[in-house]
């Protein structure tokens, strides 16, 4: 390995301390597998993904078209039953969408109520908690405040660009207050401009609070940008072909950090492991 090769951790080898953020394990995903059965044929989405993610980490994950990159995120949610293995979040076993997790879905326009206005969306999951009213409050101005919203509060989702909604969507999570926080592909519908700005405010929300993220996302630049690692999935039946640490400054913004040769190199190698994917390739412990 030379001195400018990405820092690389082949799947069922994970981390260790020293190549991670200090604390402990928030979530960790062991022996994940998921086959679908239906009309006397069966499926094998995912074969075996182990891996962990650290309190406060923010890891994303690429892989090929059909890679079971959704199916992973919602086994881990709890909004799946798992074929086998085990997921546990802050040391309890998910069999179901566990109290400490939120998420937030590509199809924001789904996932929020046209006839409530933001500020009612925002706090929807916090009455279900039931979360007193004056805190209600406070965690939705803090929330609205934080993803730019403030002024929308009193708006439906149907008044707001593409792009707003999706804040909307993300606010919600955040009042929320989840240990982690999972996100399934969310800027895949929206303008490349729109894009970064919500890249960036992920960034942002994520060092303001620390909250655990786990990223899953089909742009490999996206991925490299955001995260602390990457985690490559091979093609279906899924594994984890590598755990790819990105060792880019903690401050990042687009221009300077997309133009850096390093961001250059680990975008290169990431692309290298999704092109083989898509070809078959597998780990030798496959």
């Amino acid at each position: 390995m030379t001195e400018n090769s990405p820092t690389l951790h082949k799947a069922g080898s994970p981390a260790g301390p020293s190549d991670r953020p200090g604390g402990e394990v928030a979530l960790d995903v062991r022996g994940l597998k998921k086959i679908y059965r239906g009309s006397g044929n069966e499926v094998e989405a995912i074969r075996d993904l182990t891996f962990e993610v650290r309190r406060g980490e923010l890891v994303c994950i690429v892989g090929p078209s059909g890679a079971g990159k959704t199916t992973l995120l919602r086994c881990i949610g709890g909004l799946l039953d798992r074929t086998s293995g085990e997921v546990v979040l802050d040391g309890a076993s998910v069999t179901g969408p566990p109290p400490g997790m939120a998420i937030v879905f590509q199809e924001y326009g789904r996932s929020l109520f046209p006839w409530m206005t933001v500020r009612q969306n925002v706090e929807l999951p916090l009455k279900e908690k039931r979360v007193g009213k004056a805190e209600r409050t406070r965690l939705v101005d803090e929330a609205l405040e934080a993803v730019g919203l403030t002024e929308s509060a009193a708006q439906h989702p149907w008044q707001l660009s593409g792009g707003m909604q999706q804040r909307v969507a993300i606010a919600r999570a955040v009042a929320y207050e989840p240990s982690v926080l999972l996100m399934d592909e969310p800027f895949a519908a929206v303008d490349a401009q729109t894009r970064a700005d919500l890249e960036d405010l992920v960034r942002k929300l994520w060092r303001r609070l620390g909250v655990t993220v786990l990223f899953v996302t089909h742009d490999i630049d996206e991925s490299v940008y955001l995260g602390q690692r990457v985690l490559v999935l091979s093609n279906r039946p899924t594994v984890i072909l590598e755990d790819v640490a990105i060792d880019l400054p903690d401050e990042r913004d687009q221009l300077g950090t997309r133009s850096s040769a390093r961001f250059g190199e680990l975008r290169h190698h990431v692309y290298e492991l999704v092109q083989q994917a898509k070809k078959g390739y597998r780990p030798e412990t496959d």
